[in-house]
C-alpha cells in the first residue's frame, strides 16, 4: 500500500471493512470460524506440554516479562496493504530460545489475551473477539515443532538452515489457521488471501534476524531482551504515523466521493435533461467496465468520469444547450468546449478528482481519430473514455430529447455497431451489447 494521499479502492474498501469488523459482534458463521482454531490450538497447545521435556529452566519473573513485551509488540498494528502486521518477532523468536519449548504457544497465548483485554477497555474491540482470537497464535507451532525435532539447543548461527526450516513452518501454520477462518467466516479465496499475508509474511521475515539476534543476548542475560524496547518504541510511533496517513487517506476518499456527488447535483440542477441522462450513463459505464474487468481504481474512474462527463456544460449556454432543434456550427464549436472546461474544473479540485479531469476531456475522441478536442485515436485514447464515449451514445440515442423521440434499444445497438471502428471501439461495443442483452 502506498503511503501517499491516495488509497487503492480496493484496499480502502478492505481496510475500512476489517475497522468495522473489529468493533462489531461477530455474525454466527464468523463465531464458529473463530471458534475452532481457538479450540484446535488450546488442545495441541495443551499437548504440547506432555510430550516436550523442559531442558530450560524460566524463572516466572523472565516468563511474565516476555508475555508482557509480547503483548506490547501485539498493539503495534501497521496497516499494510488490507492486512494489519505486527512486529512480534522480536519477542517471539527470544521466546523460542528463551523458554521450554512446551510454554511458548502458552506464551504467545497469554500474550495475545493481554492485549486484547486492553483494546477492549479502550473500546477497540468487541468483548467476544477475545477468546475467538486465540487462533493467532496457531503459527507459534510450527516453529515449536521444527526446533523441537532437532533438539532445542542453544542459538548458534550456524543453525541457520533450520531456523529458517522454522520461519517456513511458522508461515505454513498461520496461513493454514488463516485460510480456514476467512474462508469460512468471510468467503475470501485462499489465493487472494496468500496475495494480502505475504506483505505481512516480508514484515515478519525482515524482524525475525533482529530477534534472533535479541535471543543471542537473551540466553546470556534474560534481562538482555529489553534491549529491543526502544525498537518497539520507535515502531509504535511509526505504526501511529501511518496510521494518520491512511486515516487521512480514507477522509480524502470520502471528500473526492462527496465533491463528484456534488458537482453532479450541480449538473442535474442545472439542466434535466443532462442529470438524469448522466445518471443513466454511470450505472451503464460501471456494468461495461466490470464486463471488460478493469481493476478497482478503473472501476471508481469509470463511475466519476460517467457522473461528470457532462459538468463543463454547467458553463454552456442554455439557450444552447436546450435548443429545440440542429446547432450551427458556431453553436457546436461552443458545445465541443464543454470537454476542456469540464477539465478545467476538475482540474481545480485535484487528486482524485484531477487525474479524471483528463478523462473527462477524452470522451469525445472517436476511435478513427475524428472527434475533439485533441484528435486522439485508438488505444491512444483512455480506456476509461471510451467505455463512457460508448455509453454516453446508447443513451442519448434511447432517450426522449425535446425535439426528437427516443430510438428503441435494438436500434440503438444497431446504429453503435455500425460505427464500432469508426467512432467507438469495437472491444468496448461488444461488451455494451453483452450487458444490454442479457
Amino acid at each position: 500500500m502506498s503511503t501517499t494521499a491516495e488509497l487503492d479502492p480496493a484496499t480502502e474498501a478492505l481496510i475500512e471493512d476489517g475497522r468495522a469488523r473489529r468493533s462489531s459482534r461477530l455474525r454466527t458463521r464468523e463465531l464458529w470460524a473463530n471458534v475452532f482454531p481457538g479450540l484446535g490450538f488450546l488442545a495441541t497447545a495443551a499437548a504440547f506440554t506432555f510430550s516436550y521435556d523442559a531442558v530450560r529452566d524460566v524463572s516466572p519473573l523472565t516468563l511474565g516479562a516476555l508475555i508482557i513485551a509480547y503483548a506490547l509488540t501485539y498493539r503495534i498494528e501497521f496497516e499494510v496493504g488490507s492486512g494489519l502486521a505486527v512486529p512480534t518477532q522480536l519477542v517471539f523468536v527470544p521466546m523460542l530460545f528463551v523458554l521450554p519449548l512446551d510454554l511458548v504457544p502458552i506464551a504467545v497465548a497469554a500474550g495475545i489475551m493481554l492485549a486484547n483485554v486492553t483494546e477492549i477497555v479502550e473500546g477497540k474491540i468487541h468483548a467476544e473477539r477475545v477468546f475467538v482470537r486465540l487462533g493467532n497464535a496457531f503459527y507459534s507451532l510450527g516453529p515449536v515443532l521444527v526446533l523441537g525435532a532437532f533438539g532445542p539447543g542453544p542459538v548458534d548461527l550456524g543453525d541457520w538452515p533450520v531456523y529458517v526450516l522454522a520461519l517456513g513452518a511458522q508461515f505454513a501454520f498461520e496461513f493454514t489457521s488463516s485460510a480456514a477462518h476467512e474462508r469460512i467466516g468471510n468467503g475470501i479465496a485462499t489465493r487472494l488471501l496468500a496475495r494480502y499475508m505475504s506483505v505481512t509474511w516480508a514484515v515478519d521475515a525482515a524482524l525475525a534476524p533482529i530477534g534472533l539476534l535479541a535471543a543471542l543476548a537473551a540466553v546470556q542475560h534474560e534481562a538482555a531482551i529489553l534491549l529491543v524496547l526502544p525498537l518497539v518504541g520507535l515502531l509504535r510511533t511509526f505504526a501511529r504515523e501511518r496510521r494518520a496517513r491512511v486515516d487521512h487517506a480514507l477522509e480524502l476518499s470520502h471528500a473526492y466521493r462527496g465533491t463528484a456527488l456534488l458537482l453532479g447535483d450541480v449538473v442535474e440542477a442545472d439542466d434535466a435533461y443532462t442529470g438524469s441522462h448522466s445518471r443513466d450513463v454511470v450505472t451503464l459505464s460501471i456494468a461495461v467496465a466490470e464486463e471488460l474487468g478493469l481493476d478497482a481504481r478503473g472501476r471508481r474512474d469509470t463511475e466519476f468520469v460517467a457522473l461528470l462527463h457532462d459538468v463543463g456544460k454547467i458553463r454552456i449556454p442554455d439557450e444552447i444547450i436546450n435548443k429545440p432543434g440542429p446547432l450551427t456550427p458556431e453553436e457546436r464549436a461552443v458545445v465541443e468546449t464543454h470537454t476542456l472546461i469540464g477539465q478545467e474544473m476538475l482540474d481545480r479540485v485535484g487528486g482524485v478528482l484531477g487525474n479524471v479531469g483528463q478523462l473527462v476531456r477524452s470522451c469525445h475522441e472517436r476511435w478513427d481519430g475524428g472527434g475533439y478536442p485533441d484528435g486522439l485515436a485508438g488505444e491512444e485514447i483512455p480506456r476509461v473514455a471510451r467505455i463512457v464515449c460508448a455509453c454516453d451514445a446508447f443513451s442519448a440515442i434511447t432517450t426522449d430529447r425535446a425535439y426528437r423521440a427516443g430510438r428503441s434499444q435494438d436500434e440503438a445497438l444497431m446504429e453503435l455497431r455500425r460505427c464500432a471502428g469508426t467512432q467507438f471501439d469495437p472491444g468496448v461495443i461488444e461488451a455494451l451489447v453483452r450487458i444490454t442483452t442479457r
